[in-house]
């Protein structure tokens, strides 16, 4: 099954991202704990021009409820793409399986999920498309 292509702003967003990740990874290292890269990289975003929201809860519908604050998303740019950041020495398959969740429940089409904790930050950044 293919996707639809990201839009625009959706691509222009996935590269700052990954710039933002890529400027705090080189000054900082790796080693630290996760809030503080999630702030230098908020940091970033918002120098760079985009509406950032750090820690941001989220309601789910379910039947015919509204579970607020059900969600607490790590970052989200632009009320379109997340941002998940983590700072760990094994990524574990229920961190990627969060983040698709996030997407689907959200109904955004664009994700990343960020380890700051490698030697190489090319190496901690997947991005995941619904």
């Amino acid at each position: 099954m293919g996707f639809a292509p990201l839009t625009e702003v959706e691509e222009r967003i996935a590269k700052a991202i990954v710039n933002a990740c890529f400027k705090v990874h080189s000054t900082l290292g790796p080693g630290l704990i996760e809030g503080v890269y999630e702030v230098c990289v908020c940091h970033e975003l918002a120098k760079a021009g985009f509406k950032v929201r750090r820690q941001q809860y989220v309601s789910i519908k379910y039947d015919n409820i509204t579970i607020k604050k059900a969600l607490r998303l790590d970052i989200l740019v632009n009320d379109l793409v997340i941002c998940e950041v983590k700072a760990v020495l094994d990524m574990h398959p229920v961190f990627e399986a969060q983040l698709l969740t996030y997407l689907k429940l959200t109904d955004k089409r664009l994700g990343f999920l960020v380890n700051f904790n490698v030697p190489l930050i090319k190496d901690g950044i997947q991005r995941f498309i619904r």
